[in-house]
């Protein structure tokens, strides 16, 4: 039987907050007009709506993280950017450097605040969607996101998710952005990698480091004369056997 979500109390947010005016600019992200553009303007926006999908998602993105395939589909109108978002997270680069690397509790906080544009709504909302993660997987943790009623009202279909009212009039700062708040994985992780590393390991690497007595890491003049004497010897030795080698082999 499948668990509905949880319901949790709202808190207190900029997201939630509208400005002087009275509207909510401040709260929902605003159309890009890409319906007008044509040509190289349209291949420019929709490039730099991509670029901005990454950094959201990913924070920054090298070129071996890059999801060409994806790319493609939405440029060429196959997918719409919400698509695209869930590509990203659902993607083998996000498993990896994100979701293997923290609990559902860390988790939550890490997608809700890229999709979403906010911080959760306390621990209730942390505890409601860490459910869901587990009682129904990852996957359709997204999909929910995704399909909600907040994220459509917020970005639709089209639109790159955004950080939500994160200066507002009258504030002399802005709150960080989600991706700063929010590393890619606590300390937690860092110190279970610590104490999970084989110690053998470590002491082989320390035998190999350079001995401390050596002057800018190169031995002394005498045992590189040393090293050289016994080179040349051995190579002339080596000589000599080929050749030994070689004469008795034509001599019969």
């Amino acid at each position: 039987m499948s668990l509905p979500l949880l319901t949790y109390p709202l808190e207190a947010q900029n997201s939630r907050v509208s400005n002087l005016a009275g509207d909510s600019s401040t709260v929902t992200a605003q159309p890009q007009g890409t319906a007008s553009l044509s040509g190289e303007n349209l291949r420019t926006t929709i490039d730099s709506q991509i670029e901005r999908a990454y950094q959201q998602v990913f924070f920054h993105a090298m070129r071996s993280d890059r999801d060409a395939n994806l790319e493609s589909q939405l440029r060429n109108g196959t997918i719409t950017m919400r698509d695209f978002i869930r590509g990203l997270l659902l993607s083998e680069r996000f498993q990896q450097g994100y979701y293997q690397c923290s609990s559902n509790y860390r988790m939550v906080d890490q997608v809700v605040g890229r999709v979403l544009g906010r911080p959760v709504h306390g621990d209730a909302e942390r505890r409601a969607w860490s459910i869901v993660i587990g009682h129904k997987g990852f996957t359709r943790f997204v999909d929910e996101l995704l399909d909600s009623e907040e994220y459509m009202n917020s970005f639709g279909y089209d639109l790159v998710p955004s950080q939500r009212s994160r200066v507002l009039p009258g504030q002399a700062t802005g709150e960080l952005p989600i991706y700063q708040s929010f590393p890619r994985y606590g300390a937690d992780w860092r110190d279970s990698l610590q104490n999970r590393a084989p110690s053998e390991t470590a002491n082989l690497i320390a035998q190999l480091k350079v001995s401390e007595a050596w002057a800018n890491g190169q031995p002394p003049a005498w045992a590189l004369k040393a090293w050289l004497a016994f080179a040349i010897v051995g190579g002339f030795e080596l000589v000599r056997v080929f050749l030994t080698i070689t004469v008795s082999m034509l001599s019969n």
